[in-house]
């Protein structure tokens, strides 16, 4: 709705008094403008009143900056935990490779020692894994990958890379069951390397060490002596590590001495073997093996038995009376 010409601006009015004012006004913005231009006194102006004015901008955009930090603070937090949870993950990861390759390291640490073993003493052997453990009430064994199918025979030793480990019970097609050196069934002819007495090393009832029960009182035995196969009988070939002596001591009985010894191979850690093939065949026929009763019932598992009778009063020779339990096996 348009004004009435008495409402109107007097500035706008139609009479010459309106003209000659708006004519002073656009004069006087046109000097203040030169003088502005020339001397700079209204920046001066300007700034002072920028000083007043600026706080009341910045309480003005408090909200909205505080807005903008709280989500640049939790977009910043939501980031470093995923991060976080990525470097843990990687973390893990890298530990359990590093693990895997301490092991595979280590296994491969055992493969040379046993191929070394191999090479230095020109064997013909073959290797394989032990793939199940035995360790029940009197009867340490262990189960081979490697049966009839690959050539294993009853009665073959089984050396790991530091020594005896015992000898082949029992062979199936694909598989082999070794009779640990510990086990109290089984004995082996040895010989101690420095004075070089001959006797024969048995199992014990808690398959962690080797009994030698049958040495004379007047022989030169001693603690850290180490035990080496004989080679009497022909089934373990002579100069193997069997053992180290840890202790000496008269018998009850008051005529031999008796002593304990530690196995020189890994009974109880060793992941791969030597299955030794081109042995002599043992001296005699073989010694049964009972696979029940207590061990006070189980003859001793050795091939050369004959040779290194247990008691030095016993008869030099053995023949039994019944058939092989199982026939072939050699102990």
């Amino acid at each position: 709705m348009a004004r009435a010409r008495d409402e109107s601006s007097p500035l706008f009015a139609g009479n010459a008094a309106g003209t000659l004012r708006l004519i002073f006004y656009l004069a006087l913005a046109m000097v203040l403008m030169v003088l502005d231009h020339r001397s700079g006194w209204l920046w001066r102006l300007r700034y002072g009143a920028a000083v007043v004015v600026e706080p009341v901008y910045r309480l003005a955009g408090l909200p909205a900056v505080g807005v903008r930090t709280l989500s640049v603070a939790f977009a910043d937090r939501e980031r470093l935990t995923e991060q976080n949870q990525r470097l843990r993950e990687d973390l893990l990861l890298a530990n359990a490779k590093l693990n895997r390759m301490a092991a595979v390291a280590e296994q491969n640490q055992r493969l040379k020692e046993l191929l070394d073993t191999q090479h230095s003493l020109e064997l013909n052997v073959q290797l394989a894994r032990v793939i199940g453990v035995d360790m029940g009430a009197y009867r340490y064994q262990v189960t081979l990958n490697m049966g009839a199918r690959d050539g294993v025979k009853p009665g073959q030793p089984v050396i790991d890379a530091h020594g005896v480990m015992g000898q082949v019970k029992e062979v199936l097609p694909t598989t082999s069951v070794v009779m640990l050196v510990t086990d109290p069934a089984h004995a082996i002819p040895v010989e101690i390397e420095r004075s070089g007495l001959r006797t024969v090393a048995y199992g014990s009832r808690d398959g962690n060490q080797l009994t030698l029960p049958n040495i004379p009182l007047a022989a030169d035995v001693r603690v850290g002596d180490h035990l080496l196969t004989s080679g009497l009988g022909g089934r373990f070939p002579p100069g193997f590590p069997v053992g180290e002596i840890r202790s000496v001591a008269p018998a009850s009985t008051g005529m031999f001495m008796v002593a304990q010894a530690q196995p020189a191979a890994d009974i109880d850690r060793s992941e791969d073997v030597l299955l030794l093939h081109d042995q002599a065949e043992p001296d005699g026929p073989p010694t049964p093996v009972k696979s029940m009763g207590p061990p006070s019932d189980l003859a001793p598992v050795m091939g050369d038995a004959q040779a290194a009778p247990a008691h030095p009063s016993s008869a030099p020779s053995i023949k039994p009376s019944t058939p092989p339990a199982t026939p072939g096996v050699q102990p």
